[in-house]
């Protein structure tokens, strides 16, 4: 993937795709191709088959996808598994037909088993049942995979999935209706300092365990992924370590700097009870992570207020978000 690629990232403005711009710009690559959701449904199969016809990418990142956290998922199932399913059956297929070199496809760990052994491996696929909270979105995710990689039995086609445990940073979705853990207790915390709220509730106990991973350092991944001529189908991405929902909470509290109680609602569900990736495979690829929790957390809340705290109001009422 040279610096005068045709590259098309999908999902662009999300979390991830975002992220991939910035990294390949950065790099300085000359022909990336974006496009918004509301010039192209990648959900049409027939717009998309026009769209790839026409500019002909030479790679793909694919990271558009509907994404929520528990709220969501258990709330709108039948749209995450539709959408999904649609987004990635249309790209994959369209990547096949017009030649495209290599593609990544972007995957989520809730694909693995709930109860799976720590840390998850890559083989652990399939060997255990879903977490019920999101296994709609993670049927569309492990049908993501399962599709590139009999496209590259049937085809000889050269797709790649990447298992990227819980992203965080610039672009994340803030929305307490629907956001993941990390960006909820953002968001919650700033409302309850600026309306002086004496304390925060966070849904379930507090003790399940989350790795955490800043998308910047995801994007470097992929990026080191694509470049890597010997990169196994299937590979998982994380920082290698994890930390509490209680010691989240606190690191968050602490940099937004509220001053009130953190109080655990455990009518609400905790989800997974722990989720730590074996990352091996990419780390004998030469990759690792840079970012660490703390500095994470301190960059994403620096963009927050930038570029959300106009928008995001004391009255914006909503629940505290869900397990990721």
């Amino acid at each position: 993937m040279d610096k005068n690629s045709r590259v098309y990232v999908a999902g662009h403005q999300g979390l991830v795709g975002s992220a991939i711009v910035r990294n390949l710009a950065a790099r300085d690559y000359s022909d990336i191709v974006c496009i918004t959701q509301a010039e192209l449904d990648l959900r049409d199969k027939q717009a998309v088959e026009g769209f790839f016809a026409r500019i002909k990418p030479e790679y793909v990142f694919l990271a558009a996808a509907r994404v929520g956290g528990i709220a969501a998922n258990s709330a709108y199932p039948a749209d995450f598994i539709r959408d999904n399913l649609a987004i990635q059956h249309n790209i994959i297929d369209a990547c096949y037909k017009n030649k495209v070199r290599r593609m990544l496809f972007l995957g989520s760990s809730c694909i693995y088993p709930k109860m799976a052994p720590q840390p998850i491996k890559e083989e652990d696929l399939l060997s255990g049942w879903l977490e019920p909270t999101n296994e709609a979105y993670a049927i569309a995710k492990i049908a993501g995979i399962k599709m590139c990689q009999a496209y590259n039995r049937q085809y000889g086609t050269n797709y790649i999935s990447v298992m990227p445990t819980n992203l965080y940073g610039p672009n994340d979705n803030f929305d307490l209706n629907d956001a993941h853990v990390l960006p909820a207790l953002i968001h919650r915390f700033y409302k309850a300092r600026v309306i002086g709220e004496d304390e925060v509730k966070v849904w379930g106990s507090g003790t399940p365990r989350r790795e955490f991973l800043h998308v910047d350092d995801l994007a470097d991944a992929c990026w080191h992924v694509m470049q890597n001529p010997n990169t196994p189908e299937i590979l998982n991405i994380g920082s290698g370590k994890d930390i509490t929902i209680a010691e989240l909470a606190k690191l968050v509290k602490e940099t937004v700097g509220y001053t009130g109680e953190i109080v655990f609602d455990t009518s609400r569900p905790d989800g997974t009870p722990r989720k730590l990736l074996d990352s091996n495979r990419i780390t004998a690829l030469g990759w690792e992570p840079r970012i660490s929790l703390k500095e994470g957390i301190e960059n994403t809340w620096r963009w927050f207020l930038e570029y959300k705290w106009p928008v995001i109001g004391p009255n914006n009422n909503g629940n505290n978000g869900g397990m990721p």
